[in-house]
């Protein structure tokens, strides 16, 4: 697809890009490369000041930003200077925590003896240049929950983002140069898909981590396999919502609707598959659907819009599709399941609520990313784990109930990378991000995000020989 940006509340071509020829790209890795040389020598104090001041420029300049993310994508501005100063908050956490993290490990003295040391400890050590192949989704938070534990780390990075944020991703490299740092460590690689196998192959790139769809990410992983290089992957999502007797019905409801329709409903880690207990399922999906039915769709620079466009026509076309098999196949439109028609230009698709789902409809196992919910019924605790882990990904889940042996069964059979409990997924930089099957490996945020990327080295020294031997 052509590196541009197209406006999805339009359709209109804003402004296109030329992608980078073979010797600029060589030109940025080895510039990449000597720059961990002499970056990966400087101490966490420098490394904590740079990234602070990355985060003070982007505090400053979180309106414009999330203006252009709203014009490159379509998410509703507010929710993009949201994003922008979670980014924010990433940053500094980052700044103030990594020497803690990563600080050197000593084992016991009983175990250094058994080993036959004098002592011995543990270091963890950059790898060198990371290639970060990302989403346009979340357009910032995507690149600099990477990037902030990474440059923390001593690492340096190449970001090739998504062809329809180019504006984004070059506001990124140019935002960690005006931070002062040094030439090399963060560059924008404006390149099509089929230049990354080159990039990775590459001997100077010690590394990937990739965000994005599953056949993007068994790409990379096989070339990366391939090479022998570590990757951590965060792909597709189709997160369960469990609600049970116990639960607050009013508030998962609400909870509800704001889980499914975050950012036009195109989050990996939005709630997609709605498991109702029998017992509530009438309650819950009466308040769900009134709650959906009544989102405002529009303008996403409107500061009242709910939702906005999806990204792309492809994006709502591949929508419509899986709608239109489910409604093919015997399912129901609570409300929405069509283009809104007030709405002729752009790329808008109505919130969708979808019950009476089967095995037999594609929504059943595919990620729907957009503004449609799937509605389940159980008849208890044991259908609801069964239905829940019945698909392909395993990102993250959600459950309401206040019954703990509900809770502690939950916790131990749920096939996902996080469980949340009354109430909705959502990351931090102190809590470990990645999934589980198809969903992708490795992590992402906290001290396990900040250590994927590091090599962690042994150190052993002999014992002293015995003066008296």
């Amino acid at each position: 697809m052509p590196i541009a940006t197209v406006n999805p509340a339009s359709g209109e071509t804003l402004k296109t890009f030329d992608a980078l020829g073979a010797e600029e790209i060589e030109s940025r890795i080895a510039s990449a490369a000597q720059a961990f040389r002499q970056y990966r020598l400087t101490g966490f104090d420098e490394r904590a000041r740079l990234l602070n001041r990355a985060a003070d420029l982007l505090e400053q300049d979180a309106p414009e930003i999330a203006r252009t993310m709203t014009t490159e994508m379509g998410k509703p501005v507010v929710a993009a200077r949201a994003e922008a100063l979670k980014c924010v908050k990433a940053m500094r956490w980052y700044a103030e925590r990594a020497e803690e993290l990563l600080a050197d490990e000593h084992p016991s003295d009983a175990d250094v003896r058994d080993t036959g040391a004098s002592r011995a400890s543990v270091h963890y050590r950059p790898l060198g240049v990371v290639l970060a192949v990302m989403p346009w989704n979340f357009p910032l938070w995507q690149v600099v929950r990477f990037a902030a534990p990474a440059l923390m780390a001593g690492n340096v990075g190449l970001l090739k983002h998504a062809s329809n944020v180019p504006q984004t991703a070059l506001y990124l490299e140019d935002l960690f140069g005006r931070a002062g740092f040094p030439a090399g460590c963060f560059q924008t690689l404006l390149v099509g898909s089929s230049a990354v196998e080159n990039i990775l192959r590459d001997p100077r790139v010690a590394a990937a981590t990739l965000t994005g769809s599953e056949p993007a990410g068994r790409s990379v992983a096989a070339i990366a396999s391939d090479e022998v290089k570590k990757t951590v992957l965060e792909l597709g999502g189709s997160d369960p919502y469990v609600v049970m007797p116990s639960a607050d019905i009013e508030r998962a409801a609400r909870t509800a609707v704001t889980a499914r329709v975050q950012n036009n409903g195109q989050s990996c880690i939005a709630a997609k598959r709605f498991i109702v207990h029998e017992d509530v399922y009438d309650a819950f999906a009466e308040r769900f659907t009134a709650g959906m039915r009544d989102l405002t769709v529009g303008d996403p620079m409107d500061e009242s819009t709910d939702v906005g466009p999806l990204s792309s026509e492809r994006g709502r076309a591949d929508l419509e599709r899986l709608v239109d098999d489910a409604l093919s196949r015997g399912a129901t439109a609570l409300c929405g399941g069509q283009r809104p028609k007030e709405h002729e230009r752009g790329w808008y698709y109505a919130p969708t609520v979808l019950a009476g789902i089967t095995p037999a409809m594609r929504i059943h196992r595919e990620e729907t990313f957009g503004p449609v919910a799937t509605l389940y019924r159980v008849s208890g605790l044991d259908e609801a784990v069964a239905v829940a882990n019945d698909s392909p990904f395993g990102l993250s889940s959600n459950v309401w109930t206040r019954d703990e042996g509900d809770v502690r069964r939950f916790v131990r059979d749920l096939e996902a990378g996080g469980v949340f409990f009354n109430g909705m997924t959502a990351s931090h930089p102190a809590l470990p991000f990645g999934g589980a099957k198809r969903s992708g490996y490795g992590r992402e945020l906290s001290e396990h995000g900040i250590r994927e990327f590091c090599n962690i080295t042994t150190v052993w020294h002999g014992a002293e020989p015995d003066d008296g031997s």
